[in-house]
């Protein structure tokens, strides 16, 4: 029997890029055939030559369509076979390859922020919502907006095999966020992409609008970030790789712009040293401390092990580059120490 396959890829558009899908009808599951695409309506290619090709990399069951639907992942390729440059995790595959040893694993926090038209949800027109204080984690018509759309991208994650771990509300009204892991640098960087299509589409559904914007409300508001949970497997098992891992990313003032140059866009306007947040341009770590760039959990120092927090991520930074960064720089570090 015939089934649909909705392809997914992420686009060429800068300074974020956007999912697009498709849909094509499949006689069966059993081969997932590469397909194409006009590039020159996604910033991936000039109209004179507009081809470019989808790559399947991995499925999933579709839980919007439901049946023997399904989800189709896809790496974009130029025609020619090599990876088109918008394609990140083309970039991460060989890192995770060269690291694989030290099994690097990954718990992504995705922040996002609803909107109805304008304003975010939950924010009265023409004014504004009381004071942040109620809304993190919180209960009531008063303190949340939006749980009928996260409980149901919440079954549609877990209907679709994805890796996800949890949801609460967060700090500003309207502002919620999932947890995809513990998984390796690539599941969690495809299994948050799905979960990010899925977000959109199931808002979608009710005429909302999910942003990843890491401002999303000027003012005296939290932002939006993805902190990025890591550990190695030398880092689970004993403190000083955690302190190694922790060293590592601020070895240099390069290091820190190298990573948080590619952390996602506007973020400045985040990471202010407000808000529980670092300054975007200064490099600290600290047990259980929010205001600090990467946070060693309480329970980490008590064990003396287990993994660190970079809360540096944006909200839209793209995870395919996140754990390529973290994976490359933490892992050469601990193999340079003798920590593997």
């Amino acid at each position: 029997m015939a089934i649909k396959a909705e392809y997914i890829w992420i686009d060429g558009t800068k300074p974020t890029a956007k999912l697009r899908s498709k849909t094509r009808v499949l006689k069966n599951a059993d081969k997932i055939p590469t397909w194409g695409f006009d590039g020159s309506s996604t910033n991936q290619a000039e109209g004179h030559a507009s081809d470019r090709v989808l790559t399947p990399v991995r499925t999933y069951p579709d839980p919007i369509r439901g049946g023997d639907n399904i989800l189709v992942l896809c790496e974009v390729d130029e025609i020619d076979g090599t990876p088109h440059p918008s394609n990140t995790r083309a970039l991460l595959r060989p890192v995770a390859e060269q690291f694989a040893a030290q099994e690097p694993i990954f718990g992504i926090e995705q922040e996002y922020t609803f909107f109805k038209g304008s304003r975010p949800l939950g924010f009265p027109e023409g004014g504004f919502p009381a004071p942040q204080g109620g809304y993190y984690c919180g209960v009531g018509a008063e303190e949340v907006f939006g749980r009928e759309i996260v409980e149901l991208h919440l079954d549609r994650c877990i209907d679709a095999g994805l890796a996800i771990c949890g949801i609460n509300a967060e700090v500003m009204p309207g502002q919620w966020e999932f947890q995809i892991g513990p998984v390796d640098p690539l599941q969690v960087s495809d299994d948050m992409w799905v979960a990010r299509y899925l977000l959109y589409r199931t808002a979608e559904e009710f005429g909302i609008d999910a942003t990843l914007d890491a401002k999303p409300a000027r003012g005296d508001w939290n932002g939006a970030g993805a902190h990025t949970n890591f550990s190695t497997k030398a880092m689970r098992e004993g403190y000083d790789a955690i302190i190694t891992a922790c060293e590592s990313l601020g070895e240099s003032q390069e290091k820190v712009m190298e990573h948080v140059n590619q952390y996602g866009d506007d973020i400045q306007s985040r990471l202010t040293g407000k808000h529980e947040t670092a300054p975007w341009n200064v490099y600290s770590y600290g047990v259980s401390d929010r205001g600090a760039s990467v946070r060693i959990p309480w329970q980490v120092e008590v064990e003396q092990k287990g993994y660190i927090e970079d809360r540096r991520p944006n909200a839209n930074v793209d995870p395919y580059v996140v754990t390529r960064l973290l994976v490359n720089t933490c892992c050469t570090a601990l193999e340079k120490a003798g920590q593997v």
